[in-house]
């Protein structure tokens, strides 16, 4: 069974889906079968790796997307759809989407308004809540994938509940400012409650032919993205170093304490729980969606020109950090 990490955070603008995209794609080159699955209905995920005939193909009638392979459970009509994830263009493995769809917001105001019955143990409240779920599993199986990453928007809604809830892990990737400090105190107390109410869910439901989210998933850490670089010890600006230093303060009480005590915390055995450091790769971004391709893989023919093609085949090394953690993540038992 594939791991499954989640990529989470309340706080948006801290660069999430680009980071996902280009671990995804590094760890697909080292020999993983990777699955990435877009449940944030911005669909930024889908339209860094599809063309817009890819997108309007998942999204037509016999389309893949996550919104196509729930549609009926979201209209109260049936059960999930098997439909088979897309192979991303231009990756160096084997690589993965499940692509994003816009209605999937609207599935939303059903998992808001299932959730006191699911937890109950009714059962057509409990299909919804558990359908995500269970179409990862069944397209995991399906391509063989070794890690499945999920990238969630950025929210505290009822959607994230049901996606992280069906994670083995979750990472916050987080940014150096004051908005992504105080995060982390909505974050923290949120995942309290939700653990207590899918424990109520787990207890009430007994029927095993449906499989349903543990609701507890392990908090690996956290990476400081979006960072402007500067040759000091922190290697960031002064200004950024300011707030960069609060963040860990920060995410230990309000998260790590709290996950802690319901036993939702990785050891580390005494190491940081900051994973990585992305900094802030300005304009070779645009470049990279542009080309749909990974900045490290951009070259002449997609516009990246002098001193932008060194520093765009250099920019791999500032994820090797995570996608070697993730790469351990894989194999753990």
């Amino acid at each position: 069974m594939a791991k499954t990490i989640a990529i989470f955070n309340n706080k948006g603008g801290v660069g999430k889906t680009t980071y996902m995209y280009h671990v995804a794609h590094l760890l697909a080159e080292r020999g993983l079968t990777i699955m990435m699955v877009d449940c944030d209905s911005q669909c930024n995920l889908t339209a860094y790796c599809l063309s817009d005939t890819g997108i309007r193909q998942a999204w037509s009638a016999t389309g893949n997307s996550i919104y196509r392979a729930i549609e009926q459970v979201a209209r109260g009509i049936g059960d999930i759809r098997q439909r088979q994830p897309i192979a991303v263009p231009n990756a160096k493995g084997k690589l993965y989407l499940v692509p994003g769809d816009l209605r999937l917001s609207d599935f939303e105001d059903t998992l808001g308004d299932t959730w006191s019955a699911a937890r109950g143990g009714n059962e057509p409240a409990v299909r919804a809540q558990s359908a995500i779920h269970r179409y990862i599993e069944w397209a995991s199986e399906k391509v063989s994938a070794d890690l499945v990453l999920l990238d969630l928007g950025p929210n505290l809604g009822a959607l994230n509940r049901a996606v992280l809830a069906s994670a083995d892990y979750f990472i916050t990737p987080v940014a150096p400012d004051l908005f992504s400090i105080q995060g982390t105190e909505n974050l923290g107390n949120k995942l309290v409650a939700w653990r207590k109410e899918w424990d109520q869910t787990n207890a009430a439901w007994h029927d095993l032919s449906v499989s349903i989210p543990k609701g507890k998933p392990t908090y690996l850490g956290y990476v400081v993205q979006q960072h402007n670089v500067r040759s000091n010890k922190s290697g960031m600006t002064e200004g950024w170093q300011i707030y960069g230093n609060e963040l860990e303060p920060a995410i230990e009480e309000n998260i790590i304490n709290k996950l802690k005590i319901i036993n939702q915390v990785y050891d580390w055995k005494g190491e940081s729980f900051r994973l990585g450091q992305i900094p802030n790769l300005h304009s070779l971004v645009p470049y990279s969606m542009e080309a749909r391709k990974p900045i490290f893989y951009c070259g002449s023919r997609d516009g990246v020109r002098g001193a932008h093609l060194a520093k765009a085949k250099d920019s791999a090394d500032h994820f090797e950090e995570i996608v070697d953690t993730l790469n351990t993540v894989s194999a753990w038992e």
